[in-house]
């Protein structure tokens, strides 16, 4: 029996703690029970959202006019395939990420120790394809259980199938509204090392004397810079309220960034074409760290987080979100897209 609530403030269960309340809302723990919500809605003709860990959302002023599902379905379990170089683990798709994390740096088990500080859950992290100082989980997943919402009917997507791309998937853009993540399939390297590609990262730990092998070391590192940066969760600092990076990096072709007007911005490979900085464009476009925009702004630490500065509103974001996208193509010709999934917003 499914327990439902009523005008549920789901601000709360945000990261930038803004948003309206659910008309509806229910927490599900086991794959029945989420089988039961979505009928429920169903038979009632109520839209359908699917919460996780709220780290990667905006949700409208006026909340969902429907039913909100909060996704807790938990547990970790390491499987023996090729035991002797790899842990192989299935992580249901409620399972805090960094807390994941953690426990795979404590193992020594290599290959998501520069994805550590990020927010949210398990789940989310195919959707988005999570990355951050030059790990992507793409490089990692093995597989992702879903529950596919036209058939009820529980099937394992293999890495191929997922298809993914610079923040994308076929979760988040193909099909979007199909499938529903249950659990993620990770394959990490046993006693592996680390994979250090951003320079950022590396000056850091070349400073201290921190060895690749040293995961624990780098994971410690990987969240002191993003602390510097406010992308760490502190409930007492203001800069991390926020959805973390708001906007993608702009990815040009060849061709494209052959007409850019500032050859000297910050610019790096992504195979056969070329990645910007979208942090440098916001600032040269003029805004600068700690902008202000009525109760919400930049951040002071990062400019491309946006945060609520106390009392924000999704609109105040949006109007904030529009103005840094005009600046940019006006003066760079390169459009900016957010990150976050909008929710009873036009983005």
């Amino acid at each position: 029996m499914l327990a439902i609530e009523e005008n549920v403030p789901l601000a709360p269960l945000t990261t930038i703690g803004i948003g309206g309340p659910a008309r509806f809302f229910t927490r599900v723990t086991t794959v029945d029970a989420l089988r039961d919500a979505i009928r429920h809605a169903h038979d009632r003709r109520l839209p359908l959202f699917l919460l996780g860990g709220g780290s990667n959302l905006l949700i409208a002023d006026e909340g969902f006019d429907g039913l909100v599902v909060k996704l807790d379905l938990r547990g970790i379990v390491v499987h023996s395939e090729d035991a002797s170089a790899y842990a192989t683990v299935r992580v249901a798709a409620g399972e805090p990420w960094d807390a994941f994390v953690a426990y795979a740096v404590e193992r020594g088990w290599a290959g998501i120790e520069c994805l550590s500080g990020i927010p949210g859950s398990t789940g989310a992290t195919p959707i988005q394809n999570v990355g951050a100082y030059g790990q992507d989980v793409s490089e990692t997943i093995v597989r992702v259980e879903v529950l596919d919402r036209t058939t009820d009917r529980v099937v394992t997507l293999t890495n191929a199938e997922c298809r993914f791309g610079y923040r994308s998937s076929l979760f988040k853009n193909v099909d979007r509204d199909r499938y529903v993540v249950l659990g993620v399939t990770f394959r990490l390297k046993r006693d592996g090392t680390a994979a250090i590609r951003y320079p950022e990262l590396q000056k850091y730990i070349d400073e201290r004397g921190i060895a690749a092998d040293d995961l624990r070391g780098v994971r410690d590192a990987v969240i002191v810079i993003r602390k510097r940066k406010g992308m760490v969760i502190d409930p007492k600092d203001p800069d991390t309220r926020s959805d973390g990076s708001f906007f993608m990096n702009p990815v040009l072709t060849a061709e494209e960034y052959a007409t850019f007007p500032r050859p000297d911005a910050p610019h790096f490979p992504s195979g056969d074409d070329v990645k910007l900085s979208a942090a440098w464009l916001i600032e040269n476009a003029g805004f600068h760290k700690g902008f202000v925009h009525g109760n919400v702004g930049l951040s002071t630490k990062h400019t491309l987080a946006v945060i609520n500065r106390g009392g924000g509103t999704a609109r105040e974001v949006l109007e904030l979100v529009r103005m840094i996208q005009a600046a940019v193509f006006a003066a760079f010709g390169v459009e900016l897209h957010p990150e976050p999934n909008f929710v009873g917003l036009v983005g």
